[in-house]
């Protein structure tokens, strides 16, 4: 799932391509995908790129009319740019494509009338696309992104100076003895941050999954200190990289999540996992649970001991 580190490089990526660029036309291919209906999908058409940027892990451009496209690239959601013209799509529902965007040549206006003959098949833009069976990303245009009820509802952003270690400590406070993996997950409580980050952030920190939010104040420093530092470097990072090597740069940046079964980095204990729900997380033991493996509900179902 793309977290804030590449949305963040994604919306830069895609600013030094689209700003100033003309919108031709915008073609939904899932229908699903599309949330709002006013202002229609329509009436990008012609107008130009502002700017693009990021709150949470949506992904925003705005245009010169002053709508905003506003993407929630879920789990599996995506951004492919395109340097030629598309194939023909498959059809509505079939394949990852969700939505296409074409724009005009550089310059061109987006007036029919500044359009070279045989221009309409268009030629570079981006393909918004979701490669999953459980369609969730969504598109929607708005006139302020504040109307996407995801982005009404966020939490403050960790990386702004004004996220301050006591309006962290004051998060953590109000969720009580709610696991800390969970609270650094949940977007109305500190906005961008996911499975793999949350993950790295609590290994970096050392501090167990299930550690209660509510903790002492050296926890506190300690978790602020890792959740600033992970998330710093992860977007240094990726800022520079095309929106095509995002993703496989964020895996190896990553030192536990997704590494089931590797050494730790840092101190060559296994890096365990925990399967809940939909999802899993990843740990290691020694770093952060004082050597002691943590239950997995899901194995001791079946009756499997670790």
């Amino acid at each position: 799932m793309p977290e804030l580190p590449e949305v963040e490089a994604l919306a830069a990526d895609l600013g030094e391509r689209l700003r100033g660029r003309a919108i031709r036309r915008v073609d939904v291919t899932e229908i699903a995908a599309l949330k709002t209906y006013d202002p229609s999908v329509d009436a990008l058409r012609g107008t130009t790129v502002t700017g693009t940027g990021r709150r949470g892990k949506h992904l925003l451009l705005s245009v010169d009319s002053g709508l905003h496209v506003v993407i929630q690239l879920a789990r599996s959601g995506w951004i492919r740019w395109r340097e030629a013209s598309p194939r023909p799509t498959a059809g509505r529902g079939r394949g990852p494509l969700a939505a296409r965007v074409m724009l005009e040549p550089p310059g061109a206006s987006g007036q029919p009338g500044d359009r070279q003959p045989g221009a309409e098949l268009g030629g570079d833009g981006f393909d918004i696309t979701e490669q999953a069976t459980h369609k969730r990303l969504a598109i929607h245009v708005v006139r302020h992104p504040d109307q996407v009820m995801s982005i009404a509802t966020l939490g403050p952003e960790p990386l702004d100076d004004a996220f301050t270690e006591e309006r962290f400590a004051a998060v953590l406070a109000h969720a009580g003895r709610a696991q800390i993996k969970g609270v650094l997950r949940d977007q109305r409580r500190v906005a961008g941050i996911g499975n793999a980050y949350s993950d790295e952030i609590l290994h970096a920190a050392r501090m167990s999954p299930f550690h209660p939010a509510s903790m002492p104040s050296d926890d506190v420093v300690r978790l602020y200190a890792a959740l600033r530092q992970v998330l710093g470097e992860a977007v240094e990072r990726a800022m520079g990289v095309t929106a095509a090597s995002l993703k496989a740069e964020k895996r190896q940046g990553l030192r536990v999540h997704g590494r089931k079964g590797e050494a730790c980095p840092v101190c060559g204990d296994t890096v365990r996992q925990v399967i809940y729900a939909d999802s899993t997380f990843e740990y290691c033991a020694t770093c952060q649970t004082g050597g002691k493996p943590l239950a997995d509900r899901v194995l001791s179902r079946l009756g499997v001991r670790r």
